[in-house]
């Protein structure tokens, strides 16, 4: 009864200054907002990510090359070839699939049509069962393309619409830098993936591709590959960690020059990268909501001394000083959680407004329960922490002194 009593007091209070709490709690309202947009963001973005990870499955392997430099650059030659990629397929059992990738830069032209894809990639033909990326029309390589070094290439929709080679590309000639190829397929519609255009490829067998982008390129590949079932992934990766150091001459107690990764990995690695930028934006924000805390410390030592007559007419008809200290406490925290709820609204807003505009299917604004936990648990302690030194201020007001001040 006591506790909704302060409550309507507190509530009156405010708005019988609505201008002076907006300003008052605009720390605390912007420090909100920025936690519940960024997490809202990050949050969708961890579900894509997910998303296109657990597409792949749960027996997908990647093995990359891992650079270290120093003050002077480089500090090792880092090699990752082909032949090791054979080398597993041969030596690690459980392999069910393996492939190279091979990236390059190449302007493609059809006629007097020319286009820049996002990425050309040097592969094999068990591309589409690794990746999970399914030819839409025509076919994807046979080993005879690989064992042929045929000129020929799998490309994405984008680029069909790019050379505007029609609705039946497959036969079609075109220049992939310097190399006429042969169109023979048209990956399946993948759309936009992380502000990336996932149909804006090309595909060639990897050896055609290592004549187009040369020794060096074929020097650090990334391989790519799936186990027989998800029960011998963390076999195949350590049978591939101890066949690579092998083959790469690392003494034993030195770091690995590669890196091999499970979905499961590759996930919680890219959570914990998502994870220090939420933890770098909230120590941003926390000096928003210190800043709106210190406003709404200031503010409530103003209505205590406004109110000092009110308090002393309180004390006179037997209030306590507890009664005091809890009425103006209760006012504190409900200034913060005022501007702490039109925060949540507002960064849920934000965050609506981007996911809006990000190319691509970004999934809708996603705020988690814990992220609104946090909001209003830091608005209260907020409220309780800046707070307290006013209330206990107007509580140890006396009474008679009270009421005679003007």
């Amino acid at each position: 009864m006591v506790f909704g009593e302060n409550f309507r007091i507190a509530l009156r209070a405010l708005r019988a200054n609505k201008m002076r709490s907006i300003l008052t709690t605009l720390g605390i309202i912007i420090g909100v907002a920025a936690v519940i947009a960024v997490v809202s963001i990050v949050q969708g973005l961890q579900f894509m990510i997910t998303r296109e990870l657990q597409g792949v499955g749960a027996t997908f392997v990647a093995v990359d090359p891992k650079f270290e430099f120093g003050p002077a650059g480089l500090s090792r030659q880092v090699r990752l070839t082909w032949e090791d990629g054979l080398a597993i397929d041969d030596q690690v059992a459980g392999v069910r699939a393996i492939t190279p990738m091979m990236f390059g830069q190449q302007t493609l032209k059809y006629r007097d049509r020319q286009h820049r894809p996002d990425i050309v990639m040097g592969v094999n033909e068990q591309w589409p069962e690794i990746a999970n990326h399914a030819v839409e029309t025509g076919r994807f390589f046979s080993r005879i393309d690989l064992d042929h070094r045929r000129k020929v290439a799998v490309i994405g929709r984008t680029v069909v619409d790019e050379l505007r080679l029609g609705d039946d590309p497959i036969g079609r000639e075109i220049y992939v830098g310097s190399l006429p190829v042969t169109v023979i397929g048209v990956m399946e519609k993948r759309g936009q993936s992380l502000g990336q255009d996932s149909d804006d490829l090309v595909f060639l067998p990897h050896p055609t591709a290592l004549g187009l982008f040369g020794r060096a390129a074929a020097d650090v590949i990334r391989i790519r590959l799936q186990a027989e079932s998800p029960d011998v992934v963390d076999r195949v990766k350590d049978e591939i960690t101890q066949l690579l150091r092998k083959r790469h001459k690392i003494p034993a107690g030195e770091k690995d020059d590669f890196e091999v990764q499970v979905q499961d990995e590759i996930l919680d690695s890219i959570g914990s990268v998502l994870g220090y930028v939420t933890a770098v934006v909230g120590g941003v924000v926390g000096i928003a909501l210190l800043v709106g805390g210190i406003g709404i410390m200031n503010i409530m030592l103003v209505s205590v001394t406004e109110r000092t007559r009110e308090i002393g007419v309180r004390k006179a008809v037997g209030a306590r000083r507890q009664d005091i200290l809890v009425q103006f406490l209760i006012e504190a925290v409900t200034l913060s959680l005022a501007g702490g709820a039109i925060g949540l609204g507002l960064g849920y807003g934000m965050g609506a407004a981007v996911a809006a505009v990000l190319p691509g299917d970004w999934p809708a604004a996603h705020v988690p329960i814990w992220a609104i936990v946090v909001a209003v648990g830091f608005s209260i302690v907020v409220g309780v922490f800046f707070g307290i030194y006013p209330a206990g201020k107007a509580s140890r007001l006396d009474p008679i002194e009270a009421l005679r001040y003007e």
